[in-house]
C-alpha cells in the first residue's frame, strides 16, 4: 500500500511540475548575455540542484537556442541574436516558445517569451530612382502615383508619413489605405515648360513613428516631353504591287515610308496593318519599324486576286495617319486541267451506228486566258473521237461500229492540255462496255463431217460429234444442236439418228443394215438462243461399213429339201468338161462377198473338181464303165469374211447317155414327208409355165416386129426368177456373185421327142452330140415315176422346166 501511495504522489507531483509555466517580455535586439529574468526564482526551483538535475533549455521547432540557462545562478539569459523580423514578419504578437527540461526526477517547464518590437528599420523605397516623363502639355491637377515605402518594423514604429521636398510644379497628396497602410501621389500643380525645364529632381521623405524617428528618401526624376503635335505623314497616299501567286514567302512586296516632324518618341514611326480580315490576316507580314511588306502565306491567284491592305503610321504617343496597300496577284500556269464525266453510256450495243454519242466531257481549268485554254484528245486506236461541243464540253461519239467479238471492253484515254507555258496536262480513263447483239450464228469447226459405222451398230451408239462455235455471249453465244426433219427411205431420219442439243454428239437411234443402204446423209443445225435466233447447217455423211453378217445363198442348184435336181453327164466325157455350175450369191460386199467354191463330200472323190472362184464342176478325167452311174456331190460356198460363212448344196449327176439306161432313182431323191408338198408343187408348176409361156410368146412377138425369118434355132435370153435372188442383193463385179440377168442358148432339133439342152458356160460346155437325150417321159420313168402320180410329175415338170432356165 505504502509503495502505491508513493507512486501516485510521484505522479502527481511531476504533473504539477509540467504545469509550471513561466512568461517574459523581451525586446528584439538584446545583447549576447543580457539576463532575461531568473527562472529559477519564478519557477521556485532550487539553484543549488540545477546542475545536478541537469537542466537545459530547449526551444520548441527550432535548432535556433535563442536562450539558456545559468546553471550557477539560475538566470535566463541571451544566447543569440533576435530579430522579431526574422522571426515574425509583419504579425503583431511575436512569441518564441522555449522549455526547461530537468532530471531526476523529470520536470518539463514551459518558458514564453514575447518579443517586443523595437524601431530598429527605416523606411526603404524599392528603387532609388523614380523616373517619370510627363508630357508639357499635361494639365493641372494631374496625378502621378508613387512608389511606397516600407518598414519592416510594426506600428507606431512602421512608415508615419511622407514629404515631397518644395518646388514649383508639383505638391504632395498623401492617403491612407486599408490597413494604416500610406501612399502618396504627385500632384502637377503648375503646367509644365520644356523650353523652361527639360528635366528636374525631387527628393520625397518617408518617415516613421518610433523613437527614434527614423526615415528614407528616393529621387523623383522628372523628364518633360514635348507636345506632340505634329502626326506621322507617307510619301505615298496609295501604294501598288504586282505579284505573281507562285511568289515564295518573305517575298519583299513594297517598303512603306512615312515621317514625323515632332522630335524624340513623337517623331518614332511604328507601322502596323489596319482592319485586316480574318483570312487574309496571314498573307502579308509588315515590320513595324521599317514599313517593309512581305509575303506570309501561300497566294492563290484562284482564291484571291487582288488584296487591299490598310496601313497605319504612328508616332510614340499615338497619333497616325493611313495609307492604302493594293496588291495584284498575277496568274502563273500551276493548276492542271481537270476532266469531269458528266454522262456516259456504259454498255453501249456492238451494232451502234457510227457517230452515236456515248458521253460528255466537261474541262476546268482555274487558271486564266491562255493558261485556261485546253485541248482535249483521245488515245489512238480506239473506235471513238472528241467532238467540241458547247465551251468547255465535248462529246464523246463513235467513229465505226465496234464488235463485242473483237473488243468486249475500251479503256478508253482522254488527255486535256492547257496552253500555258510550260503547259499542263491530265488524263482521265474512262471505261467502256460493248453490249453483246446476236449478230453471230453459229459456225461450224468443219464445213462437212463424216461418221462411219459399222453396220449392225448398237442403239444409242456414238457416231460423231459436230461443234459449231458462236462467238456472241451468254445466251447469244449459247448453241443448240437439232436434226433438220427429212426422210430416208420413206422413214423420218429422226428414226435412224439423234444428236445431243448441248454437245452436237449423234447417236444411232436403231442398228443400220448395209445390205439396205451403204451411205446417206443428214443436216444437223446449230442455233443459238439470241432473239431472233440465228443458225446454221452441215452436213453430216454416215458410211456404213460391212460386217459379214449374211451367209452365201445357192442359187442353183435348189436348197436341199425344196426339189429333185440331177443332172446327166455323157459317159463320153473328156476330162476338163463342164458338167455343171454351182452359183450363189451373198449380200455383203467386199471381201465378205467374195465366194470360193469347194466339194467336201463326193461319190468318187477323183472324178469331179469345181472352181474355186467360178463354182463349175468339170471333170477331172475321162468317164470309165467302172465309175458309177449315180454321183452325189456336196458343195460348200464360203465367203471371206472374218469369221467366214458358209452355205452348203447338193449335187446328183448320173452318167448315162440315154434315160431308157437310167435305173431308178428313188434312192437319189429325198423321202418327202411334208403331205402339203404336192399343192406347192401345182402352184409353183403353173407359176413356171405361165412365166415360160408368156416369156417364149414375147421373144417371138419380138422377132416378128423385127421382120426376121422364123426359125427352129433362136437365141433367148433367160432372167433368174427375182425368187431365187436373196433381198437387197448387190450386183458386184469379178465378186463371185450372180448377175440379175444370165443368157442362155437353146436349142430345138427336128424330133418330136428328144431336145438338145446347152448347159451354161464360161470357158468351157459339153458338145452337142453329148448332150442328155431323152423326153420328159422318158426323165419320168427312168425316175420311176409313174403316169398316175400327179406329185411325182409335176416335180419332174418342175425340175425340168428349171433346167431349162438355167
Amino acid at each position: 500500500f505504502s509503495l502505491t501511495f508513493g507512486s501516485i504522489f510521484i505522479f502527481l507531483w511531476t504533473l504539477h511540475s509540467a504545469y509550471g509555466d513561466a512568461s517574459y517580455s523581451v525586446p528584439e535586439e538584446m545583447k549576447q548575455g543580457s539576463v532575461i529574468g531568473n527562472i529559477a526564482k519564478d519557477l521556485n526551483l532550487e539553484v543549488s540542484r540545477l546542475s545536478f538535475r541537469k537542466g537545459r533549455i530547449d526551444t520548441e521547432g527550432n535548432n535556433k537556442r535563442y536562450c539558456d540557462i545559468n546553471l550557477s545562478k539560475g538566470d535566463l539569459i541571451v544566447t543569440e541574436r533576435i530579430d522579431r523580423e526574422s522571426l515574425c514578419g509583419k504579425k503583431v504578437s511575436c512569441i518564441l516558445k522555449l522549455e526547461l527540461v530537468l532530471e531526476n526526477p523529470l520536470e518539463l517547464h514551459r518558458i514564453t517569451l514575447h518579443i517586443q518590437d523595437i524601431n530598429d528599420n527605416a523606411p526603404v523605397f524599392k528603387n532609388d530612382i523614380i523616373k517619370m516623363e510627363i508630357r508639357e502639355s499635361t494639365e493641372r491637377g494631374a496625378r502621378f502615383s508613387l512608389d511606397e515605402a516600407h518598414d519592416a518594423d510594426i506600428g507606431d514604429n512602421g512608415v508615419k508619413g511622407y514629404t515631397l521636398q518644395r518646388n514649383d510644379h508639383f505638391v504632395l497628396s498623401v492617403d491612407t489605405k486599408s490597413g494604416g497602410r500610406k501612399y502618396c501621389e504627385l500632384v502637377l500643380e503648375k503646367k509644365l515648360d520644356r523650353e523652361n525645364d527639360q528635366e528636374m529632381n525631387l527628393l520625397l521623405t518617408a518617415v516613421d513613428g518610433g523613437s527614434p524617428q527614423r526615415s528614407g528618401t528616393v529621387v523623383i526624376h522628372v523628364t518633360v516631353l514635348d507636345a506632340n503635335d505634329n502626326a506621322p505623314v507617307f510619301s505615298q497616299g496609295i501604294y501598288k504591287a504586282t505579284l505573281p501567286e507562285n511568289s515564295p514567302v518573305d517575298t519583299v512586296v513594297v517598303t512603306v515610308s512615312a515621317t514625323d516632324a515632332d522630335e524624340g518618341v513623337n517623331s518614332e514611326v511604328i507601322y502596323d496593318l489596319d482592319h485586316v480580315s480574318d483570312e487574309n490576316s496571314n498573307m502579308f507580314s509588315l515590320d513595324p519599324k521599317t514599313g517593309e511588306v512581305k509575303v506570309n502565306g501561300v497566294l492563290d491567284y484562284e482564291e484571291e486576286s487582288s488584296y487591299e491592305l490598310r496601313i497605319s503610321a504612328k508616332d510614340g504617343l499615338g497619333l497616325a495617319s493611313y495609307s492604302t496597300l493594293m496588291i495584284e496577284i498575277t496568274d502563273v500556269n500551276d493548276n492542271v486541267p481537270v476532266i469531269y464525266l458528266k454522262s456516259l453510256t456504259n454498255p453501249i450495243p456492238e451494232n451502234v451506228s457510227p457517230g452515236t454519242e456515248v458521253g460528255i466531257i466537261n474541262v476546268q481549268d482555274r487558271d486564266s486566258e491562255n493558261n485556261q485554254q485546253v485541248r482535249c484528245s483521245i488515245q489512238q486506236n480506239v473506235p471513238f473521237k472528241l467532238v467540241p461541243s458547247i465551251k468547255n464540253y465535248y462529246s464523246l461519239v463513235t467513229t465505226s461500229k465496234v464488235d463485242r467479238e473483237l473488243a468486249s471492253n475500251y479503256n478508253i484515254t482522254i488527255t486535256a492540255t492547257d496552253e500555258g507555258s510550260p503547259p499542263l496536262s491530265s488524263s482521265k480513263i474512262v471505261q467502256l462496255s460493248v453490249a453483246d447483239v446476236n449478230d453471230n450464228p453459229p459456225v461450224f469447226e468443219e464445213q462437212s463431217y463424216s461418221a462411219y459405222v459399222t453396220e449392225n451398230n448398237k442403239p444409242g451408239s456414238t457416231l460423231c460429234s459436230v461443234t459449231a462455235r458462236d462467238p456472241d455471249w451468254r445466251q447469244n453465244g449459247t448453241v443448240i444442236y437439232s436434226l433438220l426433219p427429212g426422210e430416208m427411205n420413206g422413214a423420218p431420219v429422226s428414226s435412224y439418228l439423234s444428236v445431243n442439243g448441248d454437245t452436237g454428239v449423234i447417236h444411232a437411234v436403231r442398228p443400220f443394215d448395209y445390205e439396205q443402204f451403204r451411205s446417206f446423209k443428214v443436216q444437223v443445225m446449230a442455233r443459238d438462243n439470241g432473239s431472233p435466233p440465228l443458225s446454221s447447217n452441215v452436213t453430216v455423211s454416215v458410211f456404213i461399213t460391212d460386217v459379214n453378217d449374211n451367209c452365201p445363198q445357192i442359187l442353183y442348184p435348189a436348197p436341199e429339201g425344196s426339189s429333185f435336181m440331177t443332172e446327166l453327164v455323157p459317159k463320153a466325157a473328156h476330162g476338163g468338161s463342164l458338167v455343171s455350175k454351182v452359183i450363189a450369191v451373198d449380200a455383203d460386199s467386199g471381201q465378205n462377198a467374195w465366194l470360193s467354191y469347194h466339194i467336201v463330200k463326193s461319190t468318187d472323190p477323183g472324178l469331179f473338181s469345181i472352181g474355186i472362184h467360178s463354182g463349175e464342176i468339170r471333170t477331172q478325167r475321162d468317164i470309165s464303165e467302172s465309175d458309177s452311174m449315180k454321183q452325189n456331190l456336196v458343195v460348200a460356198v464360203k465367203d471371206n469374211g472374218q469369221p467366214s460363212l458358209s452355205a452348203t448344196c447338193s449335187m446328183y449327176l448320173l452318167i448315162s447317155d440315154n434315160l431308157a439306161e437310167v435305173p431308178e432313182l428313188k434312192d437319189m431323191s429325198y423321202d418327202e414327208s411334208n403331205s402339203k408338198l404336192t399343192s406347192y408343187l401345182i402352184v409353183a408348176l403353173v407359176s413356171v409355165s405361165t412365166f415360160f409361156l408368156t416369156f417364149i410368146i414375147i421373144i417371138l412377138g419380138l422377132r416378128f416386129c423385127r421382120r426376121r425369118k422364123p426359125r427352129l434355132l433362136f437365141d433367148g435370153a433367160v432372167t433368174i426368177p427375182s425368187a431365187y435372188l436373196p433381198p437387197n442383193y448387190a450386183e458386184v463385179d469379178g465378186t463371185g456373185t450372180l448377175r440379175s440377168t444370165y443368157n442362155y442358148d437353146t436349142y430345138l432339133t427336128t424330133g418330136s421327142r428328144t431336145s438338145d439342152f446347152k448347159f451354161v458356160r464360161y470357158d468351157n460346155s459339153l458338145p452337142a452330140d453329148q448332150t442328155l437325150k431323152k423326153s420328159p417321159t422318158d426323165f419320168a420313168d427312168a425316175f420311176g415315176v409313174s403316169e398316175g402320180s400327179p406329185e411325182v410329175g409335176v416335180s419332174l415338170f418342175f425340175k425340168t422346166s428349171s433346167f431349162l432356165f438355167c
